[in-house]
């Protein structure tokens, strides 16, 4: 496996594997295939949520073309408005494009001095690591993977090492859910992924140099340049690693391992919106609010089909031999003959009820909204925001995203910034350092994760006020410095605006 396709995979190798061992590629694919089969119960249900709220969304029943008409079921659009504006919200909110989401500072086992040398260094690798990502196709992938993330609760994010020479050493692939299988692992995180994809010949040569052919696939691609076969990558846990392994599944010849390998972090990020207990893949807030969308959409279809009644009308007339219903065309200035003393051509009553109508859809409507977070997380009416209400509103995300967003920092943020970290590292570009928590710490610097630090410096800010009210001999009690330091910190100031603690003795 080269290093440009996914980074540095360790000790890798390529050709055929014995299919008696447990990685072999047979093994491999019937656990694929066990893992798709207990997957299998969910693609209804993800097919509901991307037929009513991302019609975009890449099918589970069939491949799909790409450029096709898929909003032909879809008549009332709330659903997908609401799902774009969370998908847009969360974005802004945990990884805003060129704004400094994380940092890296110094673990609590470093002793003061220490942190304090080695603070200002891990500021700037983390400037550098937040350029890869910003200079990255990141912000295009991520906002996918989130629109997947709130139709259908799960989401897979690729993170590979770009090829030398690139403005990034990182690039990043929004995986659609209906080629990722996954597995949960024994700590409760999606760490097994299996992706199912078709090459051509030409394509799997290139990508796979020297690697030996079966020749039933050969002659295929030869005669039949077009032809794609079936390509199972699976990244699985191997001890602290993870292997990497892919395997042709042409159905011409016996299963094939194309190339192997290993890596620190694994490649796919998996993460969910909620997760049921006893459940591998997460739930979504569209699966919540799904009724509401199915009812919203009928009853829009029914109240055009309605409209359409009563723009046209329906239609009666008596069979008196003269008027012929089949001949005849309503539009202006038609002259329509009928017997003397016959009803001729009369129009029925319209018994629809558009009032009723619409106070339902209003209703189902505003339900639809408020399940989506879109009444709540939506863009302003007002222009102006004094600071309460800036601060409130902070206050009301954070609640509203506190356990996704608990749940996002663990599946998501720190995967992403560890692997980034690792590829970056080992080229060279950052200093050798270890984000073990020990001795290096990951920070999350994202609005969202400053809003839930507000409620920490609101209380720090109040108690200064008191000491302060309370007088000369309260305010003694103040290590002004370290209170500075503390509040920096909290606020994501870099590292080198804070003055190094002066030492004691």
């Amino acid at each position: 496996m080269k290093d440009t396709t996914h980074g540095t995979p360790q000790g890798g190798r390529k050709g055929d594997a014995a299919s008696t061992s447990p990685n072999g590629p047979e093994r491999l694919l019937e656990r694929y295939r066990a893992a798709r089969e207990r997957r299998s119960v969910w693609e209804s249900h993800w097919q509901d949520c991307y037929d009513h709220a991302l019609p975009n969304g890449q099918p589970f029943r069939g491949g799909g073309i790409p450029g096709e008409r898929r909003v032909d079921r879809l008549f009332d659009g709330t659903a997908p408005d609401a799902v774009e504006q969370l998908a847009a919200s969360l974005l802004a909110e945990l990884t805003p494009p060129w704004s400094r989401w994380f940092g890296l500072q110094p673990g609590p086992s470093l002793p003061d001095g220490e942190r304090d040398r080695v603070a200002p260094m891990l500021d700037r690798a983390a400037g550098i690591v937040q350029a890869h990502v910003d200079r990255s196709n990141f912000a295009v992938e991520i906002h996918q993977a989130f629109l997947d993330l709130v139709t259908v609760g799960t989401a897979c994010l690729l993170m590979e090492e770009a090829p030398p020479g690139g403005a990034s050493s990182l690039r990043f692939t929004a995986v659609p859910l209906a080629e990722a299988v996954l597995e949960e692992g024994a700590d409760g995180r999606l760490d097994g992924t299996f992706r199912r994809s078709e090459a051509t010949l030409a394509q799997i040569e290139r990508r796979f140099p020297g690697v030996t052919i079966p020749d039933a696939v050969r002659e295929r691609g030869s005669a039949e340049p077009d032809s794609r076969f079936p390509l199972v990558e699976a990244v699985l846990p191997d001890g602290l690693a993870y292997r990497w392994t892919v395997v042709l599944d042409s159905g011409l010849a016996d299963p094939a391992t194309l190339a192997e390998g290993r890596f620190a972090q694994s490649p796919f990020i998996n993460f969910r919106w909620l997760k049921a207990p006893g459940e591998t893949y997460g739930r979504s807030p569209v699966m919540k609010a799904l009724p509401d969308i199915k009812t919203a959409n009928k009853v829009v279809e029914l109240v055009l089909k309605n409209a359409s009644v009563a723009v046209t009308g329906i239609w009666q007339a008596d069979d008196d031999g003269v008027l012929n219903p089949a001949t005849i065309r309503l539009v202006p200035g038609t002259i329509i003959p009928k017997a003397v003393g016959s009803a001729g051509l009369t129009p029925l009553a319209n018994p629809g009820r558009f009032d009723v109508s619409q106070l339902v859809l209003d209703d189902l409507r505003t339900r639809i909204r408020h399940a989506l977070l879109a009444d709540r997380l939506g863009p302003l009416d007002q222009p102006r925001m004094t600071a309460t209400e800036v601060v409130e509103r902070s206050a009301e995300m954070a609640r509203l995203l506190g356990a996704t967003y608990g749940r996002l920092q663990a599946e998501l943020l720190t995967p992403l910034v560890l692997r980034a970290v690792g590829i970056l590292r080992r080229r060279g570009e950052i200093p050798d350092i270890a984000v073990d928590g020990r001795t290096v710490a990951l920070q999350h610097r994202s609005p969202l994760a400053q809003a839930q630090a507000q409620r920490d410096v609101q209380a720090t800010l109040r108690w200064l006020d008191t000491a302060r009210q309370l007088g000369p001999e309260a305010l003694s009690a103040v290590d002004v410095a370290a209170t500075a330091r503390w509040l920096g910190e909290a606020f994501g100031v870099p590292a080198k605006l804070v003055r190094a603690e002066a030492p004691r003795g």
